[in-house]
């Protein structure tokens, strides 16, 4: 196009017979288009185009083609970050299980142990009662022992002050003492 601009803007002085070109000379005439003017625009078009193509375009086709790069390579490492992150968690999940399992039978050991020790306990404070109550038991006995001895002594005493009430007169040691085992074989054989 460049080189029929260039026709275009040539003189006609080389004599030819008017042709295509200066048809077109004279419709650029017509509507007021001077062509030196023209193809200066379009060498001004072409520069500005050369810059902005050289320092605008490019760079930014080059930053667009980086960015595509990049979310590409994001993508990618997406799908890869969530085959492991499935991975990991089809890991967790066995991890967990196994966990499960372990605290199941780390609760059933325990469960079983409090059994025993309850039991245990139970039998040992079943023997601590029965020692105890027995030994109570035998507290009793010697209480009830101890009491019918001073109640035995106490009625032999009262037997003896009766017995000195009833005869009037002063009851000698050896009388008392005779008294007081006569009273008490009367109470232990009853």
């Amino acid at each position: 196009m460049l080189t029929l601009l260039l026709a275009v803007t040539e003189p006609a002085a080389h004599g030819a017979a008017p042709g295509p070109i200066e048809g077109l000379k004279d419709t650029f005439a017509h509507f007021g288009v001077e062509p030196k003017y023209l193809v200066m625009q379009i060498v001004s078009f072409l520069i500005l185009f050369g810059v902005l193509y050289f320092f605008g375009i490019k760079p930014t086709i080059a930053t667009m083609e980086e960015r595509n790069k990049k979310i590409s390579d994001g993508l990618k490492h997406a799908e890869e970050t969530s085959v492991r992150l499935a991975a990991a968690a089809q890991e967790s999940a066995a991890l967990i299980k196994a966990a499960q399992l372990d605290a199941q039978k780390l609760v059933d050991e325990a469960r079983k142990s409090a059994k025993e020790f309850a039991d245990k306990q139970n039998a040992e404070a079943t023997a601590r009662a029965a020692d105890t109550l027995a030994k109570a038991q035998q507290a009793i006995e010697l209480e009830h022992k101890k009491m019918l001895n001073e109640a035995r002594g106490e009625i032999a005493r009262l037997v003896v002050k009766t017995t000195e009430q009833v005869l009037a007169k002063k009851l000698t040691d050896a009388d008392r003492a005779a008294y007081n085992d006569a009273a008490t074989k009367e109470l232990s054989v009853s």
